[in-house]
């Protein structure tokens, strides 16, 4: 896909967000969907909140229902890509060998990013109220309280949203998409 009047050409990657809920994986996503479609890259945003309303919604939160929650996700990214598409996968994701699983299902570019947030600073967020919940013994197994997180251990990027704000890790995050996903020609 050639955009006129650009010197990018797109090809289809999947860019991974996983971090803990409230490290800002949804708004990250969202914010540079918006950011490359300006720019005018095709995208699309798989949420994981959305996805478990929709194609992910008989699963619940057993370590075998995650694994099949991204093992699902996992495939239909690598199709977006697949038909050239950027898409952006925000998922808590918690287990590494899922990741690893998601990466594999993607035959061509697979970008894993953290969206690192320290569970202190995702607690005092707590959009949702799951955190207290979960405190409150009303949500089991919720990843960081008593459900592990393996956070990743090479990741292609880190965007630590506890010390940075929503427009610096997104500028952090778009950086890293033009020059490793889109891969910007520089003029000669």
């Amino acid at each position: 896909m050639h955009n006129a009047g650009c010197e990018q050409q797109q090809h289809g990657a999947v860019i991974w967000l996983t971090g803990l809920s409230g490290s800002g994986k949804s708004s990250l996503a969202q914010a540079l969907a918006t950011r490359l479609g300006q720019r005018g890259h095709a995208c699309y945003v798989l949420d994981g909140d959305t996805l478990r309303s929709g194609l992910n919604a008989d699963l619940g939160f057993s370590p075998a229902d995650r694994h099949e929650n991204i093992r699902r996700t996992g495939e239909v990214a690598a199709l977006f890509a697949d038909a050239g598409l950027i898409c952006i996968a925000a998922l808590i994701s918690p287990y590494r060998a899922d990741r690893a699983a998601a990466r594999r299902a993607c035959k061509g570019a697979f970008h894993e990013i953290h969206v690192k947030a320290d569970l202190a600073t995702c607690e005092a967020r707590d959009p949702k109220g799951l955190y207290r919940r979960a405190r409150a013994g009303e949500l089991k197994a919720f990843t960081g309280i008593d459900a592990p997180y393996e956070a990743p251990e090479q990741p292609d990027l880190v965007v630590n949203t506890a010390t940075t704000s929503l427009q610096a890790s997104l500028d952090l995050l778009l950086a890293y998409a033009l020059q490793q996903v889109i891969r910007l020609k520089t003029p000669a």
